[in-house]
């Protein structure tokens, strides 16, 4: 039998408070618990399967260190310079006497310098084969697998040693005639961001690194911001590419995207920042690059065979055949890439063929196409086909003409030329460089406002190779061809349906997606084909969803007839200056066929959306949630001098209309401050809150329904952390049971004032000499230590409650007590005992912030402990002695303590500020929150000292 241990009518609130927690509120965070997951789900598994082909040794990896000098090696002992070798190469290159082009690869975060593998072998399998011994010594580094995403104190410390690494390379190659004098950098994730820091080094060069590949490398903003390291850096690096501009011009640099597939840096922070006559700057994703149009995840875009053949095949073109090193031209450069990885016209780059093509040679080889479609399949045998289009007599009704191939083995294969007389055409001008390259075919779009020098335009369908294709080409009128259909609003849950029909039996049409351009927004399309005359040969439609202002297509090629879901999502917001601009729905459609477009909002990828854009600031709001609930629990105490359960306060806590209305009054101040006085103010939230915004001059209005979801999502999450912390909690306290005797005490786990001072002392000294997250866990250790003796102490007063008889309970009231409203001694020590448990749970539960936050600092200091056992810099050398104090002092605080303060009223009334501030200045720079917790902690142990 249990009796009700709090008494009237100053547990009257508590009781209610109880009752309160209905199925309804487990239904609430249940419900945005089953949201939460969802999304989850979806950032990490809702894609397509992972249809890269792995990259495999040919022979065994050998990685050869080379040796640095003592300067470089005492400075970075736990840092390395490999050269990566297989059989032969290995055996030849044993003494570092090289003789070929010099690339380097860059792991990133906790990266290993094996990862380099898959470069190098490809790189020494196609060297086998080119003329003249030309090959590759591809070099990696060893940065320790250190966590540089998350603690960004080693960044400065790994790009000096890149510096001293691309010299000793270089040094390598003074035997040779010609050394290169310029290093080729291809960095992984965190690689990429430190390649690209070599430059804002003082004494370095622009000509030192002239060409950089990045693969899923986060150059617009880092995925976490847990220490101000790490965005001193990315500001640092930010300002220098701006400033030197000009100079950087002669660096080329190639970033490309994961795609949806890597959830840990999406595609949009893999944009590099440059002038927009800048062509130097490529940014990407890798389901646009030709002959890739896969997504690939984190890891596996460094094994990624179609990226890695993509990447070597540009080394070979980038070779200077003279030198036999990379070239120094940066206009080649650009027109490598552009030819490898943006528009792949078909062809090896620098192949040229025979433009001067005449109708007296085979005249019954050419044939005027006088239709408005050309469809032919060449024989199997070989042949010689011209078809010709004369271009004067359709100028006037049509726009363009559309032509598109699968053979890929034929590069130049439309001609533009001016025949006169009708005899010949001599002088031909090859049209082919327009060529893009699709899964199955390739297809060329020409402006005939851009032909009228030219009387004909000349279409090769020869058949050289006894290789059978088709050839199709077609006059169109392109304000016909494209139409436009707003999509559903992103609030429509899928009940909105936008469809539009596509009649017209054209090869190629577009669809513009109006008002589609914010991230949330996502999309599941449904494209239906239906053909009148069924086709044995014909060739496959492709549909690509194309983003005018960042290359981020996605193509997917379907058969006809057939029905195919595609799903419309954006990896970047539209910019400013391309406002009038629309995501193209382009379908490269079979001939005589209807084609049924249907779009609908999907829900759970826009919850994927919302997690993958915003997961990084969850943290912001789940500790918001605790705050406010903290300060409705200290509001309790001092109303009601009693603690309510944790789960109570939780949901008294949740007021996103109090947040909303002081985001509002704050974004108006300091919009206004900003603005007159020409501050450098911080804010998070506004201006936008997309760490894209800042570079890309991107606008993005906070949409009104994204700061309720993520404030609800947050509070989940802090609802169930709270249970599951309950949980382990009294789990823990058992096993405690074992070691200690029970206790009736309330004042059980606490320590006496010298063990205070003594403590304070020791992890002060501990945190400076060694690490501060680690004097950071040890005081959350010894509160921990609290709450499980607390627990004890309630567990062994309930048991001692329940064995008591009932009547003897009301006997001994009636004796010692003649006031009924005075509880049993033993009745109030439960009492105070769940007071002081309540309390120290909500601190707990508040605790975990900074401790979470500090854990990579730690995980890093272990790692390198062998190296040095005073981790430098510390991020939490700053905070170190009030947290400290913080903790340990607030060890032995009881509700009791705080009811009688003076000071409580006003400390529980700084939660709802310092939360708005947190939302206001945090959600980017999540090490910020540690100092607004200080803000309730500090005067919290004022309350109990005062």
């Amino acid at each position: 039998m249990t009796i009700d241990t709090c008494p009237q009518p100053k547990c009257s609130f508590i009781r209610k408070g109880r009752s309160t927690m209905t199925l309804t509120t487990l239904l609430f965070y249940g419900t945005a618990l089953g949201l939460l997951v969802v999304g989850l789900r979806e950032l990490l598994a809702g894609f397509e399967e992972n249809r890269c082909r792995m990259t495999y040794m040919f022979e065994y990896p050998e990685y050869r260190r080379v040796p640095l000098p003592r300067r470089v090696a005492r400075m970075y002992p736990a840092y390395g310079l490999y050269l990566y070798g297989e059989g032969l190469y290995a055996q030849e290159t044993r003494d570092l006497q090289l003789y070929g082009a010099p690339v380097l690869f860059l792991p990133g975060n906790a990266g290993s310098y094996k990862q380099v593998r898959s470069l190098g072998s490809v790189a020494l399998r196609k060297a086998e084969h080119a003329e003249g011994g030309l090959h590759f010594n591809v070099f990696t580094l060893d940065f320790n697998e250190e966590l540089v995403a998350l603690y960004g104190g080693s960044l400065q410390r790994q790009t000096q040693f890149l510096y001293e690494s691309v010299k000793a390379i270089l040094e390598l190659y003074k035997h040779l005639k010609t050394p290169p004098k310029t290093v080729v950098l291809v960095g992984h994730s965190m690689g990429g961001v430190v390649a690209r820091a070599l430059l804002m080094l003082p004494r370095v060069k622009s000509n030192l690194v002239r060409f950089i590949i990045t693969y899923a490398s986060p150059h617009v903003a880092p995925v976490l911001v847990l220490d101000p390291y790490l965005q001193d850096f990315y500001s640092s690096l930010r300002i220098k590419w701006i400033k030197q501009a000009d100079e950087l011009r002669n660096v080329t640099v190639l970033s490309i995207g994961g795609g949806y597939r890597d959830f840990q840096v999406r595609s949009g922070l893999t944009s590099i920042h440059s002038p927009p006559d800048d062509t130097s700057k490529l940014s990407m994703v890798a389901t646009a690059v030709p002959r890739i149009w896969v997504s690939t995840d984190h890891l596996s875009i460094v094994w990624c065979n179609e990226l890695i053949l993509a990447t070597v095949r540009a080394f070979f073109n980038l070779v200077d055949p003279e030198t036999r090193q990379f070239t120094d031209s940066t206009n080649k450069t650009v027109a490598v890439l552009n030819h490898h990885f943006v528009r792949h016209p078909g062809r090896m780059f620098g192949d040229t063929q025979e433009s001067s093509i005449s109708m007296l040679d085979d005249p019954e080889a050419w044939s005027e196409v006088k239709t408005l479609r050309l469809a032919y399949r060449t024989p199997k045998e070989v042949e010689v086909k011209y078809f010709t289009f004369a271009l004067s007599s359709r100028r006037k009704a049509y726009s363009h003409i559309y032509c598109r191939s699968n053979n890929p083995d034929m590069g130049s294969w439309v001609y533009g030329c001016m025949r006169e007389n009708g005899s010949s055409c001599e002088h031909a001008v090859d049209l082919s460089n327009g060529t893009e390259l699709l899964p199955p075919y390739k297809v060329l779009m020409l402006s005939l406002s851009n032909l009228s020098s030219y009387t004909h335009l000349v279409v090769s369908a020869s058949n050289l190779n006894a290789k059978q294709f088709m050839v199709e080409c077609e006059w169109q009128k392109q304000q016909v061809l494209t139409q436009s259909i707003a999509v559903p609003h992103v609030l429509s849950l899928g009940l909105t349906v936008s469809e539009v029909t596509v009649n017209q039996t054209g090869l190629f049409h577009t669809i513009q997606l109006k008002y589609f351009h914010e991230v949330y927004q996502a999309f599941r399309i449904n494209i239906a084909s239906q053909c009148k005359a069924q086709k044995v040969n014909r060739l496959p439609s492709v549909y690509r969803m194309k983003v005018p202002w960042f290359l981020e297509d996605f193509l997917t090629t379907a058969s006809v007839p057939s029905v195919t879901e595609i799903f419309g999502m954006l990896h970047t917001n539209r910019p400013n200056n391309m406002a009038q601009a629309h995501v193209l729905l382009h379908l490269h459609t079979a001939p005589n066929c209807q084609y049924k477009v249907t779009i609908r909002t999907s829900l759970t990828k826009v919850l994927g959306q919302v997690m993958r854009f915003f997961l990084p600031m969850m943290p912001v709001y789940t500790t918001v949630t605790l705050l406010l609930a903290f300060g409705v629990q200290l509001s309790t105490i001092r109303k009601s001098q009693g603690a309510a359960p944790m789960s109570l306060m939780l949901c008294k806590g949740l007021q996103p209309h109090k947040i909303n209305l002081s985001i509002s009054i704050l974004h108006i101040i300091f919009s206004r401050l900003k603005a007159s006085w020409s501050l450098s103010i911080p804010m998070d939230i506004a201006p936008p809150i997309f760490p894209d915004a800042a570079v890309q001059d991107v606008s993005l209005d906070w949409p009104y329904f994204l700061h309720p979801l993520l404030y609800i999502l947050g509070a989940a999450v802090a609802f169930w952390g709270s249970a599951l912390l309950r949980l382990v909690t009294r789990l823990l306290s058992f096993f405690l049971a074992m070691l200690y005797r029970p206790t009736l005490s309330r004042d059980s786990g606490t320590l006496r004032p010298w063990m205070q001072i003594a403590a304070t002392f020791f992890l002060l000294a501990v945190g400076f000499k060694t690490c501060g997250a680690l004097a950071i866990m040890a005081a959350f250790a010894l509160h921990l230590y609290r709450i499980l003796r607390l627990q004890m102490t309630e567990r062994s007063l309930r048991y001692v409650l329940n064995l008591a008889p009932l009547q003897h309970k009301e006997n001994s009231i009636m004796e010692v007590n003649l006031n009924k409203d005075e509880p049993l001694l033993s009745e109030k020590a439960l009492r105070e005992a769940r007071d002081d448990l309540q309390l120290h749970l909500c601190l707990s539960a508040l605790f975990t912030v900074p401790v979470a936050l500090s854990g990579p600092s730690l995980i890093y200091w272990g790692r390198n402990l062998r190296y040095s056992t005073q981790l430098d810099p510390d991020p939490c050398r700053l905070y170190l002695l009030p947290m400290i104090i913080s903790y340990v002092l607030l060890i032995n605080c009881d509700t009791q303590t705080l009811a009688k303060s003076k000071l409580l009223r006003l400390t529980s009334l700084l939660p709802l500020p310092i939360s708005a501030a947190m939302v206001f200045f945090t959600p980017l720079h999540l090490y910020r929150l540690t100092y607004f917790l200080l803000g309730v902690l500090i005067p919290l142990v004022l309350c109990c000292l005062l």
